[in-house]
């Protein structure tokens, strides 16, 4: 089985029109190219800006069933192809940094928001998601097993882990922040301890403060008939917008996650006790950190 996700490192418009505008446009050019999935940077419906006064924040927030959230599902129904879209979503009295995730027949099959939002900077005022989900998604190739995290999410080698251990075989990662040779190598761990695939979609250069650098990693490092490591990176954009696909095959990942010793094979989870403390201690106390 191929999977072919196409990863829209595009420009946002100024408007929420203009978002569902560009947006529609890029993944009818994902269509064309073959892709089994479109995914949008991180929260797409606001160009990954958003206010930080409470009214202001609460005026810009979508619902999950809003028109704009619908006619991507509309969409997806439309071109056969599932589509992972991203925005500021209006969750009770608050607002999440949230994707939701269409099959190819316009059926929402995934609901994530961010878990690890970025409590030292602007994203303070939103509110953090509540676990990771991992779900079955059909494509025309087959079906796969798809869980997502938002950016900051991938720092955290527990988010990968956990989506690991509820059955993952691909993680879409929306993301909106300089892509550099240290954070490409945090998502090429997450993909390599975890032997699943990772596909980060990422701004182009200039916005807000990107560069870049979408990228696929397939975690397979190693083959019978090669005598040395293999390269795990599928594909890297450059710094210019675009649409770019990147093809995952599952079947390899899925015989490899057979015969390999990473992932869940030899855990020992009775010796790890201290990663549930909510104990936090010097030098790692921040004053604006939240549980």
């Amino acid at each position: 089985m191929k999977l072919r996700i196409a990863l829209l490192q595009i420009l946002p418009g100024e408007s929420l029109s203009e978002q569902l505008e560009i947006g529609c446009a890029a993944c009818e050019r994902a269509a064309e190219m073959g892709a089994d999935i479109a995914l949008f940077p991180e929260m797409w419906s606001t160009g990954y800006r958003f206010p930080q006064e409470k009214e202001a924040l609460e005026a810009a927030s979508l619902g999950p069933d809003s028109m704009f959230i619908k006619c991507f599902a509309g969409k997806a129904a439309e071109l056969s192809m599932a589509i992972g879209i991203t925005y500021l979503e209006a969750y009770g009295a608050f607002s999440r940094n949230s994707l939701a995730l269409f099959d190819m027949k316009g059926r929402r099959v995934l609901d994530y928001a961010k878990v690890h939002t970025c409590d030292f900077g602007e994203e303070r005022v939103l509110t953090p998601g509540n676990d990771f989900y991992v779900r079955e998604l059909e494509t025309k190739e087959g079906t796969v097993k798809v869980g997502a995290m938002i950016c900051y999410d991938r720092e955290f080698p527990e988010s990968a882990r956990v989506l690991m251990l509820k059955g993952a075989e691909m993680i879409l990662v929306p993301n909106a922040c300089p892509m550099e040779v240290n954070r490409l190598s945090q998502l090429r761990a997450r993909a390599f301890e975890n032997m699943l695939g990772i596909a980060t979609c990422n701004y182009p250069a200039g916005w807000p403060d990107c560069n870049g650098h979408s990228s696929a990693f397939d975690g397979v490092a190693y083959l019978p008939d090669l005598p040395h490591s293999r390269d795990t990176k599928l594909f890297e954009a450059g710094e210019e917008p675009g649409v770019y696909v990147a093809e995952f095959d599952m079947d390899m990942i899925r015989e490899y996650r057979k015969t390999e010793v990473h992932g869940n094979c030899y855990r020992k989870p009775e010796k790890y006790g201290i990663l549930m403390s909510e104990k936090v201690e010097e030098p790692f106390i921040r004053k604006d950190r939240r549980r």
